[in-house]
């Protein structure tokens, strides 16, 4: 009976450690997924995000107030290393347009070009933006 009890706990024991094995490893991938996260995708996002989605609703204040900030991210986001989730030359294609959209927004907003015109830029940024998250990934 004795033997019995033993063998049922070292089962149990062989049981937690395949199971804490398992848990070991899917972590170690999710650290792994999250390594291959793009900082400089976040960063640009932040900024896009509260540019865009403000003038979306018409307030334009968030995005004249950021353009030369969200010029710089596009910079860093373009000089930034693709991951390999992503197609190279397409990405740095979209990449590239991107930086130049921000650059003439930034210009549009230095020149108090209308709303309207504003507008329709940051929503072609936007689209560029998805574009790079989207088309451009690897499936």
């Amino acid at each position: 009976m004795f033997v019995r009890v033993t063998q049922t706990k070292n089962n149990n024991m062989k049981k937690i450690l395949a199971l804490l094995a398992i848990v070991c490893i899917t972590g170690t991938a999710f650290a792994q997924e999250n390594k291959t996260a793009w900082p400089e995708l976040k960063a640009f996002h932040a900024i896009m995000s509260a540019s865009f989605h403000s003038a979306e609703e018409g307030n334009f204040a968030p995005l004249k107030e950021k353009t030369a900030e969200m010029y710089r991210a596009a910079k860093l986001w373009y000089a930034s290393e693709i991951p390999e989730n992503y197609k190279k030359e397409e990405t740095k294609k979209t990449l590239e347009a991107l930086m130049i959209q921000c650059n003439d927004i930034w210009d549009a907003v230095e020149k108090k070009a209308s709303d309207a015109k504003l507008k329709d830029m940051i929503t072609a940024a936007h689209d560029t933006f998805h574009k790079i998250v989207g088309e451009c990934k690897k499936h």
